[in-house]
This record gives structure tokens, C-alpha cells and sequence, in this order.
């Protein structure tokens, strides 16, 4: 085994090392966020410097190839960017700091082991690495939300073991019809029983059930609004991003064993995409919590994402990825603005924007750019995101699916632009004070603002990127 193909593994491995040992002494939040965010460029750089090697580990088990460093690069890129975008951890109790450092990491390293694992129960072990690492730091938020933050923690918990328990119950049937647990060699007899055995269907349905939860996609949604009410800020930030990009490596990389082919398992799929762009753009209309709005948003955004997915192909599975590449970036923005508005921690409502405009210029603008993306309003990465999808699914024929995901696009535009008409509302009397923002953040309000509409116009290099990585599928 050559240790540079497990080079970006080996990085977060050592971050998690020195997060535990600087878990027991007293270091500074200040310095114990530089530590972090220093292991964690290291991390981005090793997955970079290994982009093209490729290989097997861990007796075939485990694949290193273009299109697992890809999502290596997005999921470590992704850390260092949720922990630069909140120094001092604001919401998350004083004396756990480098625990939830440590925990973030690991769930991090877990997702990284997932972008590569090509075995089913590989890809489980590696799934709940990610998951448990999550229950933890769900409830460390400052004790103001107390009682809310217990029950965001228990309801992930209980929801993670049941969609554990349905993935691995589908495992089994998969197992017991093709007795082998290695991708290679599902992909070789899975197309065929899929259509003589609807067992399999059940089956393969069942087993994705463990990755829909992390996408938040219907129908293992539910746990999403009150989770992201309920936790910190920087905790629902991480929640919204990291974990998405990993759900849908696993998901393209299982998807694919079903092959090109229309059939009864791309229905099912395409059903729940139709369900998930619905019922989350149809929740959220009528939203007041910033963070409440953007968990039935993310469910939405799962179903375009599946769209993608299911468009089997070069450029379907491409559009995929970097549709959540955009998706992470956009996001990104909308939990910048809310986290330097609640300082203390706490929650943002629709009053907790108005005149922002006039409080902090670039906040508004930030907050701006990623609504405007997310619903898909041009030229911003949300739109030929979107575009991408769309194009990739007319292209497998799929014209209703096209349709609908374009009515709950229309749909969405409506509460992404009520945000932005609230921050550039005229302000109350009471709501005079400054928002004053340090030069790194500032920075990085500029540098997701540039990343939305540059990546929006010039989208050729990044999906010539991913269609490198689809290759080797």
C-alpha cells in the first residue's frame, strides 16, 4: 500500500490526534481555531496533491481515483471554510471548545473515508464514523436553548439508528441475492435483478436509506427542520454542507450499479425527488426562522440533486456534483450572514434582517448572492447549476421531471427573495446598531460572493473536472 494515496486520511487522522490531546489541556479558543484551521488546509492540500493517483486498498475495499479525491477535496475544503467562518465557536459552550473541534473533525474523516469505500459494510462503518461524531456535538450549544438543543439531539439520534436499521436491512436482501458486499461485483449481476427480482428494488431502496438521511431527502426528512433550529449555529452550518457532499458520492457511486437503463428503481427515485423538491419548497413559504427555512430548503435542493444523480451519465453525474459543489458554496453564504448577525449564538427571524442594507453593506450583499443562487436566478452558480440538471435530464427523456423541478425552481424564488427584500427593507428605530465585521470575515463575505457568480459564469473547468471523475465509474 503506498501511504500517499491515503495521504489526506493520514492528515485528518493526525488533526484528530493533536485536537484530543489539545482537548485535555487549556487552550484558547483563538488558538485552538488557528490549530484547526492550519491541519485542516494541510488536509485540502493533501487531497489536491493527490487528485490523480489511484489505486485499491484494504483488500479492494477501499478506491482511490479521480472521482473519490474530487469529494475529498469539496469535504476537506468545506471544513476549513465552516471552521474560518465562526472564530470563537459563539454558540457552543466555553469548556467542550476542542471537543467540538475534535467531533467535527472526525465526522469530517469519516465522510473522506466514504468519498472511497467501494464495500457495503465499508461504506456503513465509514457512515456512522461521520453520524456518531454528529449525535455529540449536536447538543453543545450554549445553554440559552437549553431545552430545544436536547431534543434536536435526541430526535437526530433516533433518527440515525432507524435509517441505520433500514440500510442495513437492505444490505442484508442485496447480500442474500448476490452474496458478495464489493461494488465490482454488484454492478455485474444488480441490473439484471432489478428486473426480474423486485426484491432487489426493495432492497436497493432500503440501503439508500442511510444516505437520504444525510442529504435530507424525502422520505428521511423529517429530522431536518428542528435539527438545524436546535443546534448551534456553526453545528447547523457544518450539518447543511459537509455531510450533503458525501451522501451524494455514495449515492452516484451506488446509483450507477443500476445502469443506464430506464426502470421500476429510477421511478422510485425519481418519485422522491419529485416529493422532496415539493414538500420542502412548500414548507418553507411559510417559514419565519432563517434556519427553519433553509432545512426545508436543503430538502428541496436534495430532489434537484437527485435529478442529476439519476440522469446516469457523463453529464448527469457530472451536473451532480457540481450542482452541490454549488449548493455547499451557496449555503455557505446564507449561514455567514446568520452567524455574524446572532453573535451571542442565537437564532435569526425575518425582523432580525430588516435594514440590514444599512448595517452591514457587504452582510446584506452576501445574504443576497447566496438566495439569489439558490433560487437558480441567473448568473449565479445556483442557476446553470440548475440549468446542468435540467439539460442532463431532458437528454434521459425525463420531460416531466424537467417540468416539475422547474415549477418548484419558479416556487422557491419566492421566500429566497422575501430574505432579500427583508435585508433591504427599511429598518426599524431600534435596530440602528452597526454590524461590525473583523478583515478576515470580511474576506470571506467577498471571496463567497466572487465564488457564486464566477463559478456561475464560468462553469467549464469545474465540470471538465467532474467529468474526469466520472469517468472511472
Amino acid at each position: 500500500m503506498h501511504l500517499s494515496l491515503f495521504l489526506p486520511e493520514l492528515v485528518l487522522i493526525l488533526m484528530v490526534v493533536v485536537l484530543f490531546f489539545a482537548s485535555l489541556g487549556n487552550i484558547k479558543a483563538g488558538s485552538l481555531q488557528g490549530i484547526t484551521l492550519v491541519l485542516a488546509a494541510l488536509a485540502t492540500l493533501a487531497a489536491v496533491a493527490t487528485f490523480k493517483q489511484q489505486g485499491l486498498m484494504f483488500y479492494e475495499a477501499y478506491r482511490v481515483d479521480v472521482y473519490s479525491q474530487i469529494f475529498k477535496i469539496i469535504i476537506t475544503g468545506s471544513l476549513f471554510l465552516v471552521v474560518f467562518l465562526g472564530p470563537g465557536l459563539s454558540g457552543v459552550e466555553r469548556q467542550v471548545k476542542p471537543e467540538y473541534y475534535l467531533f467535527l473533525t472526525i465526522s469530517s474523516m469519516g465522510l473522506v473515508f466514504l468519498s472511497s469505500a467501494v464495500e457495503l459494510l465499508t461504506i456503513l462503518l465509514s457512515l456512522e464514523i461521520s453520524s456518531y461524531a454528529l449525535y455529540v456535538i449536536i447538543p453543545l450549544r450554549r445553554q440559552d436553548g437549553f431545552r430545544i438543543q436536547m431534543e434536536a439531539g435526541i430526535k437526530y439520534v433516533l433518527f440515525g439508528a432507524f435509517s441505520t436499521g433500514i440500510t442495513l436491512f437492505g444490505i442484508s436482501y442485496i447480500f442474500g441475492l448476490t452474496h458478495s458486499t464489493y461494488l465490482t461485483d454488484l454492478t455485474k449481476v444488480i441490473p439484471g435483478l432489478l428486473t426480474s427480482q423486485p426484491l432487489a428494488i426493495i432492497g436497493m431502496v432500503m440501503m439508500l436509506c442511510g444516505f437520504f438521511y444525510k442529504l435530507a431527502m424525502f422520505p428521511m426528512h423529517f429530522w431536518t427542520p428542528d435539527i438545524y433550529q436546535g443546534a448551534a449555529n456553526e453545528t447547523t452550518t457544518f450539518i447543511a454542507t459537509v455531510p450533503k457532499v458525501g451522501a451524494v458520492a455514495l449515492l452516484i457511486r451506488l446509483v450507477f450499479l443500476v445502469g443506464v437503463d430506464v426502470s421500476q428503481f429510477t421511478w422510485v427515485l425519481a418519485a422522491f425527488a419529485v416529493l422532496s423538491m415539493t414538500i420542502g419548497n412548500l414548507s418553507a413559504l411559510v417559514q419565519n426562522d432563517l434556519k427553519r427555512l433553509l432545512a426545508y430548503s436543503s430538502i428541496a435542493h436534495a430532489g434537484y440533486v437527485m435529478v442529476g444523480i439519476l440522469s446516469v451519465g457523463e453529464l448527469g453525474t457530472s451536473s451532480a456534483i457540481y450542482y452541490i459543489l454549488g449548493y455547499v458554496i451557496m449555503n455557505l453564504a446564507c449561514f455567514y450572514a446568520i452567524y455574524n448577525l446572532a453573535p451571542e449564538g442565537g437564532n435569526v427571524t425575518f425582523a432580525d434582517l430588516k435594514g440590514l442594507h444599512r448595517r452591514s453593506p457587504l452582510l446584506a450583499f452576501t445574504l443576497g448572492a447566496g438566495a439569489f443562487g439558490m433560487a437558480g436566478i441567473p448568473p449565479t452558480v445556483g442557476f446553470t447549476g440548475k440549468f446542468v440538471v435540467f439539460t442532463a435530464a431532458i437528454q434521459k427523456g425525463f420531460y416531466a421531471l424537467v417540468i416539475l423541478g422547474v415549477i418548484n425552481a419558479a416556487i422557491s424564488a419566492f421566500y429566497y427573495l422575501k430574505m432579500v427584500r427583508a435585508a433591504y427593507s427599511q429598518d426599524d428605530e431600534q435596530q440602528q446598531d452597526k454590524v461590525s465585521l473583523g478583515i478576515s470575515a470580511q474576506l470571506l463575505g467577498i471571496a463567497l460572493i466572487l465564488a457564486i457568480v464566477l463559478i456561475g459564469i464560468f462553469p467549464q473547468s469545474f465540470i471538465e473536472l467532474a467529468k474526469q471523475a466520472v469517468a472511472v465509474l
